[in-house]
């Protein structure tokens, strides 16, 4: 499956970003999905997954409470909706998919595939 992430950009502390995740290429919700982030310097880190359905999600202790994950099966696109956004938010944030649709995993290595990144700059 191709994973094409998009939404990313500049926005000041407290402020909001939607990021998508547009799949193809092979059935969307044969996949668990998750976002995961990379900031300089840093290994990348686990930001949240959702299940093929929806019906679980999982989130990083930092970001609970003010980031959403989302999918439309329908539309083959995963999002991640982030707000009152941190400065120590800022990373590229790299979609993912995992074939074990049913459970969710929160270590990179555990996925097939990924997207090429977005990045996302939160001001002070």
């Amino acid at each position: 499956v191709q994973l094409q992430a998009s939404g990313g950009g500049l926005v000041q502390a407290g402020g909001s970003l939607r990021l998508s995740c547009a799949a193809s290429g092979r059935t969307f919700s044969n996949y668990a999905m998750a976002w995961f982030r990379q900031a300089p310097g840093k290994e990348r880190e686990f930001v949240a997954a959702i299940t093929w359905s929806g019906a679980i999600t999982d989130y990083a202790d930092s970001v609970k409470g003010r980031f959403t994950i989302a999918r439309d099966n329908a539309k083959n696109t995963v999002y991640l909706q982030m707000n009152s956004l941190k400065p120590e938010d800022t990373a590229v944030y790299y979609c993912a998919a995992d074939s074990r649709r049913y459970t969710i995993q929160t270590d990179a290595l555990e996925y097939d595939y990924w997207g090429q990144g977005t990045q996302v700059t939160v001001s002070s």
